[in-house]
C-alpha cells in the first residue's frame, strides 16, 4: 500500500504578524534631561512627553521588560508612566519591516503634533 500523497494544490501557510509599535508616556520630569530637550525644540507646553519604540513582544510584556531595566531605554526606565495604546493600537499587528517603518513615522507625526517624543 502507498502513502497518502499530498496535494500539490494546498493553501500557503498564513504569516501570523507579530511586531507592534507602542508609546509610552514619560514623566515631564524628562524635560530636565538636556538630551531630550535638544531632540525636541518645537515641543508645545502641555503636549505629553513621550517614548515610540517597536517590539515583536506584546506592548504591555514590553513596557514591564523596560521598568525593570532588561533591554530597557533610559527615559522609559526613569520616566515612564504607562502605554498610551490609544495612540498605537489602530497599527497593531504587523510585519517586522512595517514597524520599523511605523516607528519612525509614528515619533515624527507625534512630534510635529508638538509632542516631546523620544525614539531610539
Amino acid at each position: 500500500m502507498t502513502a497518502p500523497r499530498k496535494s500539490t494544490t494546498s493553501k500557503p501557510a498564513r504569516v501570523r504578524h507579530h511586531h507592534h509599535v507602542y508609546v509610552v508616556e514619560l514623566s515631564d520630569r524628562v524635560w530636565n534631561e538636556a538630551r531630550f530637550r535638544k531632540a525636541n525644540p518645537d515641543h508645545q507646553l502641555g503636549k505629553p512627553f513621550v517614548y515610540v519604540g517597536m517590539t515583536g513582544l506584546d506592548p504591555d510584556l514590553r513596557f514591564d521588560k523596560h521598568k525593570a531595566g532588561i533591554q530597557s531605554n533610559r527615559f522609559v526606565f526613569e520616566y515612564g508612566l504607562r502605554l498610551l495604546p490609544s495612540l498605537y493600537e489602530v497599527f497593531n499587528p504587523m510585519p517586522y519591516e512595517a514597524a520599523r517603518e511605523m516607528e519612525v513615522e509614528l515619533a515624527i507625526g507625534l512630534r510635529e503634533a508638538g509632542y516631546g517624543v523620544w525614539q531610539a
